[in-house]
């Protein structure tokens, strides 16, 4: 599997940190990170990434504008929770959420999920679920 380019979103600085290395480890680049939703908006829209990994909840507030520019890009994400109840923004309903704290196999799972759906569609992009 291919390197992929990754933008982080977590609110969270040590949390981010460690996603960040468990990403590296993995093998793939953390190529911009962000832990406001402005900030983290203004990167999904310019920025050039394979893939995002997205926490629902950015002090306080709902990630759901900064999921919308990466679905706008065509381009795959995740998101990522601390709470069980805490389900995907509206609208994103059938998108995958994995609960935080995860293990580096579970993130390890579903960015190769994300990374060989999207090489199979060879050209085109990829909608999030």
């Amino acid at each position: 599997m291919t390197q992929a380019s990754i933008l982080l979103v977590e609110d969270e600085a040590l949390i981010r940190m460690m996603l960040a290395e468990m990403v590296e480890e993995l093998g793939h680049r953390v190529i911009a990170e962000a832990g406001c939703v402005d900030d983290a908006r203004s990167l999904a829209e310019i920025e050039g990434y394979d893939l995002a990994i997205l926490d629902i909840n950015l002090q306080g507030a709902n990630v759901r504008p900064v999921a919308e520019a990466v679905k706008r890009r065509g381009l795959p994400f995740f998101f990522l929770s601390g709470y069980v109840s805490n389900a995907a923004p509206d609208g994103f309903e059938g998108t995958p959420v994995i609960l935080k704290p995860c293990t580096l196999d579970t993130l390890k799972h579903t960015i190769d999920a994300f990374l060989l759906n999207g090489e199979s569609e060879t050209g085109s992009s990829r909608q999030a679920l």
